[in-house]
């Protein structure tokens, strides 16, 4: 049986994304509800009534979730890149948007999709340590024990 092209959103080329789809891409991407409605420009009622299958899913929402999601695979190739060589490879993370805007204030990134794309790395590079920002008390990436 020969395979489907497929996206970079993983939905098969030429066909509306199921409710299912959609948001099974948008978690994957770490993007909550409310900043997807921001990003594509709706309210975060009209994200909900694509997930629950009430409206479809416009083909220019596709296009910016499969733009995100090539953005963030070159984001984690990147992080992947500069921590495989090292012998203790570590890398911060953030608990909530406003340690992550303090720390990254370029981003337009939620913090949730920072988490997403940490554990995209961490599944690429054995023994990476993982510490939210605010726990490291050297460039180590040591955790305090509080």
């Amino acid at each position: 049986m020969m395979s489907q092209n497929r996206n970079l959103d993983g939905v098969p080329e030429g066909r509306a994304m199921t409710p299912a789809e959609f948001k099974v891409v948008r978690e994957f991407l770490g993007l909550t509800e409310e900043w997807l409605a921001e990003h594509v420009g709706v309210s975060p009622a009209t994200v909900e009534e694509w997930e629950q299958g009430l409206e479809h899913v416009p083909g220019a929402v596709r296009a910016a979730l499969g733009d995100l999601d090539r953005l963030t695979g070159e984001f984690v190739g990147k992080a992947v890149a500069g921590l495989a060589d090292l012998p203790e490879p570590g890398i911060v993370t953030y608990r909530n948007d406003l340690e992550y805007r303090a720390a990254h204030p370029e981003s337009e990134y939620p913090a949730s999709w920072h988490r997403a794309v940490v554990a995209r790395v961490a599944q690429k590079v054995p023994g990476l340590s993982i510490a939210y920002a605010t726990d490291v008390v050297s460039d180590d990436v040591k955790v305090s024990a509080q």
